[in-house]
C-alpha cells in the first residue's frame, strides 16, 4: 500500500511480536505461583504477642530467582515499546541472576542475548548464564558496564534492556505480573492478612518501588523496609536524602546493594531503611538454611536480619502482627562461597558474632 503524501510511517509487521508477547505470556500461564512459606518461629517467647513470618519464596521460578519477574516485564516492556523485533540482539549489564533470567526469555523467543559482566565475575554465574543461551561480553571494572552494554547495543542495533533504569518502569505496579498483588493474596487468609512490614533489599530498586507503590495503590497500612549490605549507595543516599553518592566499591552480598543509586530506586515510597553487615548476612543466610532444612542465597539473609530486627521490636512493644520477606534464590547457587568458610574468611567476614545474635533472637526474641 502506498503511503498518502504528507504523512509517513515507520511501523513494521507486528506478527512476531504479538507472537513473541504470546510466547511470553504462555510461559507465564504455565508457571504456579510462588509459594509463601509461614518461617517457624519460636511461640514461648511472644507472652501473649501473636506475630508471624512468612518468605515469599521466589526461588521455585523456572530460573530460579526472583529476577525472573523482572526479566519477563523488561522483556515484554522492550517489545510492545517496539525496542525489541524479530532478530533484536538483546544485551543487559549484569552478571547476576537478571541475566540468567533474560537469557532465558532471549532463548525462548529465539533471539541472541549478550551479558556485559566484570572479568571477576565467578565461572559458576558464567555457566548459568550459558546453560539458558546467553553469552558474556567482559570489561575490565564492574562500572564499565553500563557504557560497554550501550555501546554493543549501538554496534549491533541491538536493545540495551538497562534493568537499572527500567525496572520500576516496565513493572505494572497496580496488577500484571506483580509480586505485591501475590502476597496480598496469599495473605488474606492468615491471622494477620495485612503485614505490618515488608522487607526487601535493593539490586535494580525495582521490587521495592513495585512494593511501596502497590501498598500506596491499596491504601495499606503496611510499611516497607529496605536493608542494604556494606558498600551500597543506596542507605547512605536514603539517610542524606541524597542521589548523587557513590561508594566505589561493590557489594559482596550478591544481587543486592549497588556502588551508586540506580534511576528505578525511589526512596519516597521507603518507610525506613536498614544497614545490614556483611557477616550479619551470610550468617543469616546459614541460619535460615538450617532452619528450613535447605540452602538459601545471601540476600535472603539480608531480608532476614531486618526482618528479624522488626518482630523483635513487635515483639518489645507487644504489638501483633506479620512480616513478610523474600527468599530471592537458591542458596545452592553460592555452596563454594558464602557456605565455605575458607572463602568467607578471604572475604574479610566473621559470621560468629552476628549468629549468637541470631541464637539469642531464637531463645528469647530480643535483638541485640
Amino acid at each position: 500500500m502506498n503511503t498518502p503524501a504528507g504523512t509517513a510511517s515507520r511501523s513494521q509487521p507486528r506478527e512476531w511480536v504479538d507472537n513473541a508477547v504470546r510466547l511470553i505470556e504462555a510461559d507465564a500461564r504455565r508457571s504456579a505461583d510462588t509459594h509463601l512459606l509461614r518461617y517457624p518461629l519460636p511461640s514461648a517467647w511472644c507472652d501473649g504477642v501473636d506475630v508471624a513470618l512468612y518468605l515469599k519464596d521466589e526461588s521455585t521460578h523456572i530460573t530460579g530467582s526472583l529476577k525472573h519477574r523482572l526479566a519477563r516485564s523488561l522483556f515484554l516492556y522492550g517489545l510492545c515499546n517496539g525496542w525489541i523485533a524479530e532478530k533484536t540482539t538483546v544485551i543487559e549489564a549484569s552478571s547476576g541472576s537478571t541475566a540468567v533470567s533474560e537469557a532465558y526469555f532471549a532463548a525462548l523467543l529465539g533471539l541472541p542475548f549478550i551479558a556485559v559482566v566484570p572479568s571477576s565475575t565467578s565461572t559458576a554465574k558464567i555457566a548459568l548464564i550459558e546453560s539458558q543461551g546467553g553469552r558474556c561480553h567482559f570489561v575490565a571494572k564492574s562500572s564499565q558496564v553500563y557504557d560497554e552494554a550501550q555501546r554493543l547495543a549501538d554496534e549491533t542495533g541491538g536493545h540495551y534492556l538497562d534493568q537499572f533504569t527500567n525496572a520500576e518502569r516496565a513493572t505494572d505496579w497496580r496488577g500484571n505480573n506483580n509480586i505485591a498483588v501475590s502476597i496480598f493474596e496469599q495473605m488474606q487468609m492468615e491471622a494477620h492478612p495485612i503485614p505490618e512490614w515488608v522487607v526487601v533489599g535493593a539490586g535494580t530498586g525495582g521490587t521495592s518501588a513495585t512494593i511501596g507503590r502497590f501498598i500506596r495503590y491499596r491504601r495499606h497500612a503496611t510499611r516497607l523496609c529496605v536493608v542494604d549490605p556494606e558498600n551500597s549507595a543506596f542507605f547512605p543516599a536514603y539517610a542524606q536524602g541524597r542521589s548523587d553518592i557513590v561508594t566505589g566499591a561493590s557489594s559482596r552480598i550478591e544481587g543486592i546493594g549497588r556502588p551508586r543509586v540506580e534511576p528505578s530506586f525511589l526512596p519516597d515510597v521507603v518507610d525506613r531503611m536498614v544497614s545490614v553487615p556483611d557477616a550479619a548476612s551470610v550468617a543469616a543466610a546459614r541460619h535460615v538454611s538450617v532452619v528450613l532444612g535447605r540452602r538459601v542465597g545471601p540476600s535472603t539473609g539480608t531480608n532476614i536480619w531486618g526482618a528479624f530486627g522488626l518482630l523483635a521490636e513487635m515483639v518489645k512493644h507487644g504489638q501483633s502482627g506479620s512480616v513478610v520477606t523474600l527468599l530471592a534464590d537458591s542458596g545452592d547457587r553460592y555452596a563454594d562461597t558464602y557456605f565455605d568458610d575458607d572463602w568467607v574468611s578471604a572475604q574479610g567476614l566473621d559470621p560468629s558474632g552476628p549468629a549468637a545474635v541470631l541464637a539469642e533472637f531464637e531463645r528469647s526474641g530480643s535483638w541485640s
